[in-house]
């Protein structure tokens, strides 16, 4: 073990203890935090379509791998790429997502006869995370304006849903990640913590959540306990800055900070991707997107106990 290694270790290990000392964490856990932080790792993707323009599909593998992306996020349900598989794979990249959004909020629209094609559809994105060898397909249960059923009765249908679509999931070897927004984009689903109580509630590990830190900006007190909170329920990560302008965008193109969400990561243990699901301010889309990731890495760095 290394000076750092030693340092973040025997903070975590003093985090862990302050937390037991107010008897919310014990004392097996200590140890685990301790090992989470030294299992953590900051892993990059992007949408396949990318942040930054390409002459061709080689030229964008060539510019993701000189920017060290490792991983790819697909649209949809992944469909209309599945003939570039062999060509991810040859070239060493993971599909690690496919932002599979809300189905036009079928799965808990008022309208009980368009249920069941939300739930063909979400299947079918299952199917095709398998095909890709993706480990999560975003899901946002309803977009606002997408039903028109309260909080309550969307949750007793999610209840009645996902845990069968987990079991499914589970199957095709990924996870239904539930996306919490905020609440310019939906008022059901806003924080992690809700999000990972919906996952645990199906009692099934194929039903997961996410942390977006664009979102998280908008709904979460803290980053680092909004990450803790979803804990071993946590699938994915969105990164993009916050709600001041300009919206959206690369990390580092506002003063938004990220060491303490990265911190909450580092406390779970997460070495999944974060993907950049943002635009791009700066004119030099390429060279902004390689600042980007310095500041990503240098914010990750600076998370320490």
């Amino acid at each position: 073990m290394n000076r750092r290694d030693f340092f973040m270790t025997s903070a975590a290990i003093g985090a862990g203890a302050a937390l037991a000392s107010v008897g919310k964490v014990s004392a097996i856990d200590m140890a685990t935090v301790a090992e989470n932080v030294k299992k953590a790792k900051l892993r990059f993707a992007c949408y396949w379509g990318g942040l930054f323009p390409a002459e061709n599909d080689a030229d964008r593998i060539k510019k993701m791998r000189e920017l060290g992306f490792e991983g790819i996020e697909l649209s949809g349900d992944g469909g209309g790429v599945k003939d570039k598989k062999q060509m991810f794979i040859d070239e060493g990249f993971e599909v690690c997502s496919l932002c599979f959004g809300s189905v036009g909020g079928a799965v808990v629209s008022e309208d009980p006869s368009r249920r069941q094609g939300g739930i063909d559809a979400l299947k079918r994105a299952l199917e095709n995370a398998a095909y890709f060898g993706a480990k999560a397909v975003v899901y946002v249960p309803a977009f606002n304006g997408q039903t028109k059923l309260g909080h309550v009765e969307i949750r007793k249908i999610l209840m009645d849903t996902l845990p069968a679509l987990g079991e499914f999931a589970v199957e095709c070897g990924t996870h239904i990640t539930l996306e919490p927004l905020n609440r310019t984009e939906a008022w059901f689903l806003r924080q992690v913590a809700d999000g990972a109580q919906i996952a645990r509630d199906c009692k099934t590990e194929g039903v997961a959540t996410m942390g977006d830190f664009y979102h998280m900006a908008w709904e979460e007190p803290s980053d680092m306990g909004a990450f803790i909170s979803g804990g071993d329920r946590i699938k994915h990560v969105h990164l993009g800055n916050g709600p001041q302008p300009p919206r959206r965008t690369l990390p580092g193109e506002d003063d938004r900070p990220f060491a303490d969400g990265f911190l909450g990561l580092k406390f779970i243990g997460y070495d999944g991707f974060c993907s950049f699901e943002c635009g791009v301010a700066a004119p030099d889309k390429f060279e902004a997107v390689r600042r980007s990731i310095a500041y990503c890495r240098s914010e990750w760095e600076k998370a320490t106990f």
